[in-house]
């Protein structure tokens, strides 16, 4: 039987509405004036899904090591230490998993997020491997994920009656098919031209051969493929109810496009239409739900940098500066001149590093809370932070041990006046998002639909103490699990990982069984025993040639 289907779960979904009920009506009679206050009894769920930050680069984990810029590796340098006064009280306060693990690399993890389920099933088991289907034109395509998995974590929302907004990042076609009202795109999702900024690193043809050309400069350039989130951003909105079209360029407006430029900085973009949306939803009275797939984190071309060699480059361009004093952020306005590869910051922007992106997103986050204090709904709104893999240089795509899997997650519910604080030791798998936030919102997933995850709710409101016994990610054909005292690496080889070292990977590798414990042994096991289940990258690479067959409604969970 399914976790959420349990008695604790049940009660735990119960505890949900009634303590949020009872603290927005508390709320509402203290503050009499707002009356936004008592709008909405479902809590408001924000997840904030960054991108590349392995959990060693957030100063919660105590690692004693992290990542440098400007190409990333392993660093011990106070000055390369992120600073996140924001997420480490939300942690304190809230809760922080020491061990979640995603998959290695962004499409797969991505997938796991969105559908709740391994790669068994959706068939994204790696960036250029994903399994395919056979078009009525007898053409072979990427299985979309709406199509392996109609249960996304948009229509989950959405069946439990909340309003969806998709931020950011995408790395998935079809955008419009995964359960979200609105979206803001960095870089967009059509396919199309964008007209408004040329930053930008295309193929093109020189002498014959193909080649990429930065925009900007018209020089080539030794990267991939790229079309600019960052800096000078192409954005597309989906759904606006301001905008002429379902998908449409921004900007759009004479005011925005009179704005648009150099300083126009990509992650402050999308959390203005973010904002926007939450002002919209909560004015109606309605609870929503935002899934904030930020670029922060991930790597990108550093078009104020003249380099052309991907191995000299900035890493991490540069953020807008930022500070932290008084318990407060402010933020230096951008004010950045120049053009075709000449430009002058003005001491404007921050160094590369990927520091400088994890503090970007500590400020968002306080900028989040901000909002929803101004619209008085920041004790009935729940805010996760996670990431999708390791950092690159250290951890992304890596099979080894968990340098590729081993994410940040933070939660934060004043709402659910959560039993557990701080620190803890257990284990989660970011697939387990999907059915908490279908028990957070009171949806009824069919039985007859697998999910891999599952529900953190009883964990995170009831005595419960542990969450699971094991995680499992994948990396093309290869696997990984770990369990509390034992992890297989997709080299097939074998750790012990009963305790942490200082820098949170020099796990001992187990070569003679006779010197570990009886624990140990009988984990290896268990652990060996489930993989079979989940190794179809052979034998079932591809989508199933009859589909996936009838699919239940969701339903609403009966109180």
């Amino acid at each position: 039987m399914r976790t959420t289907s349990t008695q604790v779960g049940i009660l735990a979904i119960l505890a949900v509405a009634l303590l949020c009920t009872s603290t927005s009506l508390q709320r509402s009679q203290q503050n009499t004036g707002n009356s936004a206050e008592s709008k909405t009894a479902k809590p408001n769920i924000i997840l904030i899904f960054a991108d590349d930050i392995s959990a060693r680069e957030l100063p919660i984990y105590g690692s004693s090591q992290w990542s440098s810029p400007p190409q990333g590796g392993d660093s011990s340098d106070p000055k390369y230490r992120a600073k996140t006064p924001v997420l480490d009280r939300l942690a304190q306060e809230g809760l922080w998993i020491k061990t979640t693990w995603a998959a290695t690399v962004c499409s797969p993890s991505r997938a796991m997020m969105m559908t709740g389920r391994y790669a068994h099933l959706h068939k994204w088991w790696h960036n250029k491997d994903r399994g395919k289907v056979m078009t009525e034109k007898s053409k072979k395509i990427t299985w979309p994920l709406y199509e392996s998995s109609p249960y996304t974590i948009g229509h989950i929302a959405k069946a439990g009656n909340y309003a969806t907004y998709w931020a950011g990042k995408t790395q998935m076609s079809g955008v419009q098919y995964f359960g979200f009202d609105e979206g803001v795109f960095t870089p967009g999702v059509s396919g199309q031209d964008y007209p408004y900024s040329d930053f930008k690193i295309i193929n093109k043809k020189r002498g014959g051969k193909k080649v990429l050309i930065n925009e900007d400069t018209g020089v080539e350039v030794n990267y991939y493929q790229q079309f600019g989130w960052y800096w000078k951003p192409h954005v597309e909105l989906m759904n606006h109810p301001d905008a002429q079209a379902a998908f449409e360029w921004w900007p759009n407006t004479p005011e925005s496009k009179a704005d648009y430029g150099l300083n126009t900085y990509g992650p402050d973009v999308e959390l203005e239409f973010i904002f926007d949306f939450m002002e919209r939803k909560n004015e109606e009275e309605q609870p929503f739900f935002i899934y904030h797939t930020s670029h922060l984190g991930h790597d990108g071309w550093d078009f104020f940098s003249s380099e052309t060699d991907r191995e000299k480059r900035n890493k991490w361009p540069g953020t807008p500066k930022i500070k932290w004093e008084d318990g407060r952020y402010t933020r230096t306005e951008p004010h950045i001149t120049g053009d075709a590869g000449e430009y002058d910051t003005h001491g404007t922007v921050t160094e590369s590093g990927i520091h400088t992106h994890v503090n970007y997103l500590d400020y968002q986050v306080w900028q989040y809370l901000e909002k929803l204090k101004e619209l008085g709904i920041e004790d009935n709104t729940i805010l996760i932070f996670t990431a999708d893999n390791g950092t690159s240089k250290y951890g992304k795509s890596s099979p080894v041990s968990q340098r590729g899997t081993h994410v940040p997650l933070i939660i934060y519910a004043p709402c659910l006046q959560m039993t557990k604080q701080g620190e803890q030791d257990v284990l989660v798998n970011i697939a387990d998002m999907l059915p908490t936030i279908a028990d957070i919102a009171g949806v009824e997933i069919p039985e007859s639909y697998e999910v891999n995850g599952k529900s953190l709710l009883p964990f995170l409101t009831t005595d419960q103490k542990n969450h699971r016994d094991w995680i499992y990610a994948y990396h093309k054909q290869m696997q990984l699990i770990r369990g509390k005292h034992v992890l297989i690496d997709g080299q097939g080889k074998t750790y012990d990982v009963l305790e942490y070292p200082e820098d949170l990977i020099s796990f001992p590798i187990i070569k003679n069984w006779s010197r570990v414990s009886a624990a140990h042994q009988k984990e290896n096991q268990k652990l060996r025993a489930i993989l079979p289940r989940f190794n179809l990258h052979e034998a079932a690479h591809d989508a199933p040639i009859d589909g996936i067959g009838q699919v239940e409604p969701l339903q609403l969970k009966e109180d």
